[in-house]
């Protein structure tokens, strides 16, 4: 039996680690996009931009070093690595035109998973110690994701503002969440 509850325990506490460790990242995340937004636009992708580079150079040399691969395999990694590179050059040729582009492709990928996101707090909903914390986060997530969602252009030329104030918001709450949950798990184990 106090196996079971050690297990429990330390179930409990990896949950509450990382949930506060992702409200963490989140609200300083959001207070950076918010203090500097055009710079941390620009910044994110240049990083894209080298990341590009990078993973073409890696392909290519798997293209050319790989002698177990066949012809066929050898050569789409070279195609694939030099797409990579032409991609990240032209990003870095022009990164406010990357940076836009990049702006709108994140504004839908954010969009929906916040969505997804939301959801799978929902499904969690029957089985947190902290239902209140949790519909609150389920709910903004849901909401923020049909917003970003319906305004893909606007929200993309406003996308560091509103994904900047969303990530302090939901970091908050998410580090709420981490707190209270442990709260719950006490009187759990005090009642038993």
């Amino acid at each position: 039996m106090s196996d079971t509850r050690a297990e429990a325990q330390s179930l409990f506490k990896s949950i509450r680690i990382s949930l506060a460790v992702s409200g963490a990242i989140a609200l300083i995340a959001g207070i950076v996009l918010l203090v500097w937004p055009v710079k941390t636009a620009i910044i994110i992708t240049g990083i894209v931009a080298a990341y590009l580079v990078i993973a073409g150079i890696v392909y290519i040399g798997l293209g050319i070093f790989s002698a177990k691969k066949g012809g066929w395999a050898r050569v789409g990694h070279i195609v694939l690595g030099l797409l990579y590179i032409v991609a990240g050059i032209i990003a870095f040729a022009n990164l406010q035109a990357a940076t836009a582009t990049l702006a709108i492709v994140v504004v839908i990928f954010v969009g929906i998973s916040w969505i997804i996101d939301g959801v799978v707090a929902l499904t969690l909903l029957g089985s947190d110690g902290s239902r209140v914390w949790t519909l609150l986060y389920a709910l903004l997530s849901i909401i923020a994701g049909i917003v970003v969602l319906f305004s893909p252009i606007t929200t993309g030329l406003l996308l560091w503002l509103i994904l900047g104030i969303s990530l302090v918001a939901m970091g908050i709450v998410q580090i709420v969440r981490a707190i209270t949950l442990g709260k719950a798990t006490s009187k759990v184990d005090a009642a038993v």
